[in-house]
């Protein structure tokens, strides 16, 4: 008997991925998509599918994830971003992982970003690896606002086989969803009571820029790198930016 499968999505706004998604994951017995409302043309898409398409409205993505995961009909659990392109190999794993004697209750999974149509060797993304697949009865998002994780207590594996992370489809895009997870870390340490300072400001970014292009060899991506490197330095300044304006009531 074969082990059942949940794939599982949150979306906004992801009408160039969408159909795509479903193309990929079809390997699952069945797939949950939770819809953050939508106002291009991702729900109508995904309904021309076989696919349980539910909305809620997004307060973080902790919060969105863990409500999918209580949606799932079967334990074992795969989520991958909209944004990540899955091979049949990688699918086929997951199928051969899920239905041997494997002691492990989740598994890594190792992406290789694509930036500005570039592969991104280094830059701080050589080991950038996520849990896609797990065992929901042993698993849950942390409640991090934003680049939440897999909590458990269970020992983690990792597949052989990696996703393409496509995540850049323009520098305007790219730029606004660096801005979106800067007002979300704000909102979480205004909450805290956190108050930026000089040391937010200045050293902050400055460290992050320096971490990622020579400490994590962003320099070996060329210009990719130091723009990438650049943006992801910004967007911490942003963070502290929009925490202060929130301090001043500012909008």
């Amino acid at each position: 008997m074969n082990t059942k499968i949940s794939a599982l999505a949150i979306t906004y706004n992801e009408e160039d991925n969408i159909e795509k998604y479903i193309a990929q994951l079809s390997f699952a017995d069945e797939i949950i998509i939770v819809d953050s409302f939508s106002t291009d043309n991702t729900v109508e898409l995904a309904k021309k599918h076989n696919v349980t398409l539910l909305q809620r409205k997004f307060d973080d993505f902790s919060s969105q994830k863990n409500f999918a995961i209580d949606q799932a009909s079967h334990d074992w659990i795969t989520f991958f971003d909209l944004d990540e392109e899955v091979p049949k190999a990688l699918a086929d794993e997951i199928i051969a992982t899920v239905n041997s004697s494997t002691s492990e209750k989740a598994y890594h999974v190792k992406r290789d970003f694509h930036f500005m149509g570039k592969r991104m060797k280094y830059s701080g993304f050589q080991t950038d690896i996520s849990v896609r697949l797990f065992h929901k009865k042993y698993c849950r998002y942390n409640g991090k606002p934003v680049h939440e994780t897999i909590e458990t207590t269970e020992k983690i594996g990792k597949l052989q086989h990696a996703v393409a992370h496509q995540t850049y489809k323009s520098f305007d895009n790219y730029n606004e969803k660096l801005s979106q997870y800067s007002r979300l870390q704000a909102a979480a340490l205004y909450k805290k009571n956190v108050r930026p300072n000089a040391y937010h400001f200045f050293f902050r970014p400055w460290y992050r820029f320096v971490h990622q292009y020579f400490l994590r060899l962003g320099i070996l991506d060329g210009k990719e790198g130091f723009i990438l490197c650049y943006v992801h330095a910004f967007s911490v300044f942003k963070r502290y930016l929009q925490l202060w304006t929130m301090y001043r009531k500012i909008d």
